[in-house]
């Protein structure tokens, strides 16, 4: 309700979500795979430009500390994937509720244009996660060496620096993007902001108490900005449907959700609002 009242989501600190451990664990995948093959890899980026190697651990050790600590998150499911039964198109995962619906929760189904346009807009990024052991995060690690040592002439035309910027990166959203296999049900997409690493004149910080817990957050407007490819984020648009419940109150939410979205300009919004009937025990 607050996110339709006012129009924003929160970007929260990874060290007070429950992701933070999954940051770790993506730390912990790209270290064992560097440190298996780390002569491999000085050969393979030495034989691009010779200081590759030696610049990029140390551009990466230098930015760790940031990327443990101030980093800002906000995620979501991917919903509708053709690999998943259609049912759950209608009434929602069990799993998702059962972790993150609460006793009176809803689930918005949101359109992902927003999420898939490249838009430097906000200064912030999305990305699917990948789960991965560390065994398979080594597979495609060796896969990556493997493109660089074929695409080496092409790749020294680029010069030095945008291939050190290009590797970090990959380094970067392999720390904050690989989570356990066994969290694979949830299907996430992360929106990402790294304030000491992004500039952004649109992404609000403020300091909120949530849980019992004075914490910073970042607040993301859900606000179109069309002049820099930022657009389908305003709610009449990123809103499909809502989908209801399990919960004991299914009929006075969706009559307050139906209120509150007709006032944000959401067409139809009763036809949009379906109750789930997944018999869960809260």
């Amino acid at each position: 309700m607050k996110i339709f009242e006012y129009k924003e989501i929160w970007l929260r600190n990874a060290s007070v979500m429950n992701d933070f451990m999954e940051i770790e664990h993506g730390f912990e995948c790209l270290n064992a795979a560097y440190k298996n093959n780390k002569e491999l890899v000085k050969k393979t980026l030495s034989n691009l430009f010779s200081d590759i190697p030696e610049k990029l651990e140390n551009l990466f050790n230098l930015w760790l500390p940031h990327l443990r600590t101030e980093t800002y998150i906000a995620s979501v499911s991917e919903h509708g994937s053709q690999a998943v039964d259609s049912d759950e198109d209608m009434i929602g995962r069990l799993s998702m509720w059962r972790a993150y619906g609460g006793t009176t929760g809803v689930a918005v189904v949101m359109n992902n244009g927003p999420f898939l346009r490249p838009s430097d807009a906000l200064g912030a990024f999305t990305s699917p996660v990948a789960y991965l052991s560390q065994k398979t995060f080594e597979s495609e690690f060796l896969k990556m060496l493997s493109k660089i040592q074929s695409n080496s002439v092409e790749l020294r035309k680029l010069g030095e620096e945008v291939i050190i910027n290009c590797i970090f990166e990959a380094y970067r959203s392999a720390v904050l993007c690989t989570k356990h296999p066994g969290f694979h049900e949830e299907r996430e997409w992360r929106v990402i902001f790294c304030p000491t690493y992004e500039n952004s004149a649109r992404l609000i910080p403020e300091f909120r108490t949530i849980d019992g817990i004075p914490q910073k957050i970042f607040k993301l407007p859900l606000k179109n900005v069309p002049a820099e490819g930022f657009f389908g984020a305003e709610i009449p648009e990123l809103v499909e449907r809502v989908i209801i419940g399990p919960t004991q109150f299914p009929y006075a939410i969706r009559e307050a959700m139906i209120a509150r979205l007709s006032e944000c300009g959401l067409a139809d919004a009763r036809g949009k609002l379906v109750v789930s009937d997944i018999p869960l025990r809260n």
